[in-house]
């Protein structure tokens, strides 16, 4: 049985992309098979992330209806399945958005989960990606908008019946003056799950094309992707103690190399 799970966040730079490619990446860590699909059909960045900014069959060539999603489906050299979009302006052409919901019905059955990637805001794409999901994940940051666009994406999935698992509040850094996490939840009315730190590891990774969850999995940030994988997979023994500083780039590379 596949269960399909957005992940979506009103506004745009909350950490979206990062969240879907790490829960994926963690979810494989934990034995599961997973697929991240790019729905994000204007600004994809899933690809760009994962060093794989272009490829021969894209999710757009899917919604032209010249190729079935099964085909669009890459294995990263981590492992993680990941379905890119186009980055090519001239491939926004003659698509329709309308499709998602029935091109991502077409991965049921081929793994066990699919987490979708969905475009920020409230427009077209993010509905079309919306009607395909099981369970919904609310990504956004400790800041005042970045939480008022989180409750307004909120009231859309109630609206359309689709079920919340929770929010997640990333980027935090205890060195800024962000809203009090009790506060965020009380405003959006939805339980906070999960916590991700603002992490330098994380930038990192996007350096090193990969998810944070590989390059530095013992860094706080790639801990917390791996707890929140835990906690939706029901693994109730995962223990891990985080490296509280992480390698940088060219440390990593080093050691990946042999040199250290």
């Amino acid at each position: 049985m596949t269960k399909i799970i957005g992940i979506i966040s009103g506004k745009g730079g909350v950490g979206k992309t990062t969240t879907a490619i790490n829960l994926g990446a963690a979810m494989n860590y934990f034995g599961r098979t997973v697929t991240v699909v790019d729905t994000n059909l204007t600004t994809p960045n899933v690809g760009l992330y994962l060093g794989v900014p272009v490829v021969p069959i894209t999710l757009h060539d899917v919604l032209r209806g010249k190729k079935e999603i099964k085909e669009a489906v890459y294995i990263h050299k981590s492992g993680t399945r990941i379905v890119p979009a186009s980055i090519a302006l001239q491939d926004l052409k003659k698509i329709d958005p309308k499709r998602l919901s029935k091109a991502v019905e077409g991965l049921r059955g081929h793994t066990e989960y699919v987490i979708l990637d969905i475009a920020a805001g409230l427009g077209r794409e993010a509905l079309s990606s919306l009607k395909a999901c099981d369970e919904v994940l609310i990504v956004t940051n400790p800041e005042l908008p970045a939480v008022t666009d989180a409750l307004k994406t909120i009231k859309l999935c109630k609206e359309m019946q689709k079920p919340i698992i929770g929010a997640i509040v990333a980027k935090t850094n205890i060195k800024n003056r962000d809203l009090p996490i009790k506060e965020i939840e009380e405003m959006l009315e939805v339980s906070i799950i999960k916590i991700i730190p603002e992490d330098r590891a994380v930038k990192e990774s996007h350096i090193l094309k990969d998810a944070v969850v590989h390059t530095h999995p013992r860094s706080a940030a790639a801990i917390q992707y791996k707890k929140l994988a835990a906690d939706l997979l029901n693994v109730e023994d995962y223990v891990e103690n985080i490296e509280r500083e992480p390698l940088s780039v060219w440390d990593w590379l080093a050691k990946f190399m042999g040199l250290r």
